[in-house]
């Protein structure tokens, strides 16, 4: 009997390296939903180098975890050089962007409320 997929393709009780589980593409950011509730999300992304989402906000705090390369979060006009291993708490209501200098993978946390 074996055990049923959940959001995003992954199994409960197991083990998984989050940064396989979504691929680069050329010229392109992809990205992988692995829970979307109303309560939050939780969501994989890769960035090509190049590539990058554009100064925006939200209505609720959001946190970057860098998995593989490194990025440059901007919050408020300051940017943030970040590597694989960190994270960046991006503040609910401050305008912010991410831009790809390489390639890298991000999981970006979103709690609601």
């Amino acid at each position: 009997m074996g055990m049923e997929k959940k959001a995003g393709g992954m199994t409960p009780s197991e083990a998984v390296d989050l940064k396989t589980l979504v691929d680069y593409s050329e010229g392109a950011i992809v990205s992988r939903a692995l829970i979307q509730s109303k309560v939050g999300t939780l969501t994989l992304f890769a960035f090509d180098k190049g590539q990058g989402l554009s100064e925006h906000s939200a209505p609720f705090d959001a946190l970057v975890q860098v998995l593989d390369g490194q990025a440059e979060i901007v919050i408020g006009g300051q940017t943030i050089p970040t590597v694989a291993g960190q994270t960046v708490l991006m503040p609910a209501d401050i305008p912010h962007a991410v831009n790809a200098p390489g390639r890298f993978k991000m999981l970006l946390t979103m709690i609601r409320g």
